[in-house]
């Protein structure tokens, strides 16, 4: 019975999660969903943003790619203006990447509009089953974190 009720559970996940997903994305800032910047190079940016400057490794480890992929990501965050290579005085073969004001800035527009988005479509819920929704998540995402290490 457990069985059943679980595979009946993944099904129904299966049917909502493409809809959930896609009403997400339209609510996007237009940077994202408008093809300007893509949800790779905004978690770069966002994980700049939270860390400060990261050498390319650390990129590439965050981002579960190579560093020749993430070099190829980067190139195009400096074309844009969002990031810049910073080189160690010490060894110029180690190469930091910064956020630039640019990239500052268009991280907090992003998360700013995001959180108006949650707010807005979070409001219709009651506090209680927006609680009960967070703490599903943070179990969802602490299994998440524990896979990644194993």
């Amino acid at each position: 019975m457990l069985q059943s009720s679980l595979l009946e559970f993944a099904d129904k996940m299966n049917e909502v999660m493409p809809g959930i997903i896609q009403g997400f994305a339209r609510r996007q800032t237009d940077e994202l969903y408008k093809g300007k910047i893509t949800l790779p190079q905004f978690l770069i940016l966002d994980f700049l943003s939270q860390q400060g400057e990261s050498k390319m490794t650390a990129l590439a480890h965050f981002m579960h790619v190579t560093t020749a992929a993430m070099t190829g990501i980067v190139d195009r965050l400096v074309g844009y203006g969002y990031v810049v290579r910073v080189y160690e005085p010490e060894d110029r073969r180690i190469i930091k990447i910064k956020l630039t004001p640019r990239g500052n800035e268009l991280v907090r527009k992003i998360n700013a509009q995001r959180r108006r988005m949650v707010i807005k479509i979070f409001g219709s819920i009651s506090e209680a089953d927006r609680q009960d929704y967070l703490r599903i998540l943070m179990q969802i995402h602490n299994i998440l974190i524990k896979e990644k290490e194993t």
